[in-house]
């Protein structure tokens, strides 16, 4: 565990993060809400800060006064144990409190965290930390969630400009054989990790080889032209019937230009597409039928995880401070194979509890296991990611059908 000091220094340093990551957003740019699965910048700022302040102040400093009773119904997501809230889907339509209200409201708790921190428990420390990663989710998912918001816009706004690099060179995928056998996977140190990434446990492997980038755009519109839109062939029964029931035929966020190219709108504004850039914002039928296509597979969350084990989580593109963040062509990866940043990389594998699970006691155990049901793991990092936040062992998951995240893919195969 750190010690105060540092503790002190990294909470700041996030809940700086966030309220830079909003800068550029008016009050309705961060009150409106594009779909039920994304949340108003506004509440992201809010229920970050509702976080600390129920779960640190209340439950751990005596005599500590909410600053407004009512928020508690409004900036709760799914805790249960903590009462009514303000539905999901609705949340767009909080024009109040206003986005400087809350400003001044995370403002307050702050001061009273910092101050607080050094005299709390072990316990109540640790649940600061678990708030910061907490609140480095909701930084990754408030620009998503604001792209989303602009992707809307008929007028194609941009929230930060930013230079283009110049197309790089795409050399074909290498492959890399993996280890066969029986391996460890989960985290098992003393350092920081989510309970759904416990406990350490043995898991066996069968000869298999994973792809040594991730999938580029321009690979994905070789697909496209070879009707992987139109085959149902390639495509689970869930998914074909999702094709058909919202008429996918690309990628979210790829649009056609009038001269037949295609574009891709991102926080920086509409551009043409990247050649050799992972492509991104695709669900997990689009990967599956992806991998299909090409002749191979999915990588498993345990071949991903064991060949990712001795890399450093924290290189290759990932967010170190507010900005247009968008993936990068492998070429100008940090990340060996490209395996943390960049995009998060759907796997085969469902989101289920490891051998031995135990959710945290209280309120905070709603965070992970309850949501163990229809979903699929994704490994690494993106673009979107704070940087230092991942590791090998983390789990992101999310529902088939969603891919307003930073999602990509990477192909695997049998031996």
């Amino acid at each position: 565990m750190q010690g105060p000091s540092a503790l002190v220094e990294a909470y700041r340093r996030t809940r700086d993060l966030s309220v830079a990551l909003a800068a550029p957003l008016s009050d309705a740019d961060a009150t409106i809400q594009p779909h039920p699965d994304a949340s108003p910048a506004k509440w992201h700022l809010a229920h970050t800060t509702w976080f600390f302040e129920t779960f640190v102040l209340r439950d751990h400093v005596p005599g500590h006064h909410p600053h407004d009773a009512r928020y508690a119904f409004l900036f709760n997501s799914y805790y249960d144990a903590e009462g009514a809230r303000h539905a999901r889907d609705r949340r767009g339509m909080l024009s109040r409190p206003s986005l400087e209200e809350i400003r001044a409201w995370r403002t307050a708790v702050d001061e009273q965290v910092a101050h607080a921190l050094p005299g709390l428990s072990s316990a109540a420390q640790d649940l600061v930390t678990l708030g910061i990663h907490h609140e480095q989710q909701h930084q990754e998912l408030m620009l998503t969630d604001m792209l989303a918001a602009m992707a809307a816009n008929p007028l194609d706004p941009a929230i930060w400009d930013h230079p283009r690099d110049m197309p790089a060179a795409i050399t074909p995928i290498g492959w890399t054989e993996g280890r066969a056998g029986l391996v460890e996977i989960g985290h098992g140190g003393a350092e920081f990790a989510f309970d759904c990434e416990e406990p350490r446990h043995r898991t066996l492997l069968h000869p298999h080889a994973l792809a040594d980038r991730c999938v580029t755009n321009a690979e994905w519109q070789a697909f496209m032209a070879d009707d992987g839109y139109r085959r149902p062939e390639l495509w689970l029964s869930d998914g074909w019937a999702w094709v058909k029931r919202e008429a996918v035929a690309a990628p979210l966020y790829w649009r056609a230009g009038a001269d037949g190219a295609w574009r891709a709108f991102a926080l920086d504004g509409l551009h043409p597409l990247h050649p050799a850039a992972p492509v991104t914002h695709i669900s997990f039928y689009e990967a599956d039928a992806y991998a299909r296509w090409a002749g191979a597979r999915l990588p498993t969350e345990a071949e991903w995880e064991h060949a990712a084990e001795a890399l450093d989580p924290a290189a290759g593109t990932q967010l170190d401070t507010a900005g247009p963040v968008r993936p990068r062509a492998v070429s100008r990866s940090t990340s060996p194979g490209q395996m943390f940043g960049d995009v998060w990389e759907w796997t085969g594998s469902a989101y289920l509890p490891y051998p031995g699970f135990r959710p945290a006691e209280g309120a905070v155990g709603e965070y992970n296991g309850k949501f163990m049901s229809g979903q699929a793991v994704l490994k690494g990092a993106s673009c979107a990611t704070p940087r230092g936040h991942s590791r090998a062992s983390y789990r992101n998951f999310f529902y088939p059908w969603q891919r307003w995240q930073f999602t990509g893919v990477r192909l695997a195969r049998d031996l």
